[in-house]
């Protein structure tokens, strides 16, 4: 048997849109592997009554068959389906890892991530990496058509995920389909800000840089008490907060020393305007890795 942790991620980052991402130290997936003729799957944990175990269906089954690697896969479900943190990433990240270990597969990281990707279009339609790129490489990336950077960042962050569910498919409809060049430049500034910020561990830089103003104020709109959440945490400390990838979890970026208090203020926030909400006091992380005895 093989066990690999596979962490929570945020993707887009505010300015950022389908390009930025970033790892998250908790929450996480704990995946296991075993060698087996065809390939089974069984999901415990957060939310696993609504996650298919058909193979097919399933990020991790589609990554067992893009390795040929067929093999029983449990997957422990820490990251919430349908949160905005990555969770059918986490899955495909830590089955590709996994999987690669169990087989003695000789790829590369930045190989496992397109392999992890097609798991993501089993659900999602679309091989894109924003999410599976920083839950294997670690830290903040940056996926481009012509391959992917990553920086080795360090800053305090909180995730904070309400009660409430936002489908990824209204995410995407709200997508404005046309922007100004006024926000185009407000918004690649802002892009520019935040990798500036995430080279050298600046939480204001990064904080400035989640600011845009085409596709987050859309997909705030769908989650009911973001307003008052995000207020909350500027007031408790927070240098920029922004949507987690499709909602409705919120990502906030802060000091060392202001951390509790930004992850209580976002769940007051929320509990203000009637929404319960659980906050996770988090870091930029690892990528998937292998869990030794």
């Amino acid at each position: 048997m093989v066990t690999v942790r596979a962490p929570a991620t945020s993707a887009n980052l505010g300015s950022g849109f389908d390009v930025f991402g970033v790892a998250l130290d908790r929450p996480a997936d704990v995946v296991h592997v075993e060698r087996a003729a065809e390939t089974t799957i069984d999901v415990t944990g957060m939310g696993a009554d609504f996650i298919p175990e058909e193979p097919m269906d399933n990020t991790a089954g589609v990554v067992a068959e893009e390795l040929g690697a067929p093999a029983h896969i449990s997957i422990d479900k820490g990251v919430r389906p349908s949160s905005g943190l990555g969770s059918s990433a986490a899955s495909a990240a830590g089955a590709a890892v996994a999987l690669a270990e169990l087989y003695d597969r000789d790829l590369s990281k930045r190989e496992l991530v397109r392999v992890a990707a097609e798991g993501e279009a089993a659900v999602s339609g679309d091989a894109h990496a924003d999410n599976v790129a920083p839950a294997i490489l670690g830290g903040f990336t940056v996926v481009r058509d012509d391959g992917i950077e990553r920086v080795a960042a360090d800053l305090s962050l909180v995730v904070c995920l309400p009660d409430i569910v936002v489908s990824t498919r209204d995410a995407r409809e709200v997508v404005p389909e046309s922007a100004s060049i006024e926000d185009v430049v407000d918004t690649v500034g802002s892009a520019a800000t935040l990798s500036i910020g995430m080279c050298r561990n600046d939480p204001e830089r990064v904080g400035r840089g989640l600011e845009e103003h085409l596709v987050t104020p859309a997909r705030a709109a769908l989650i009911d008490g973001y307003d008052a959440a995000c207020e909350a945490a500027r007031e408790a400390g927070a240098t920029g907060v922004t949507v987690s990838g499709a909602g409705p979890a919120i990502l906030a970026v802060c000091r060392d020393d202001d951390q509790r208090r930004v992850a209580s203020a976002l769940v007051d926030g929320f509990e203000r305007d009637g929404v319960d909400a659980t906050a996770y006091r988090s870091r930029v992380g690892d990528g998937a890795r292998v869990l030794r005895d």
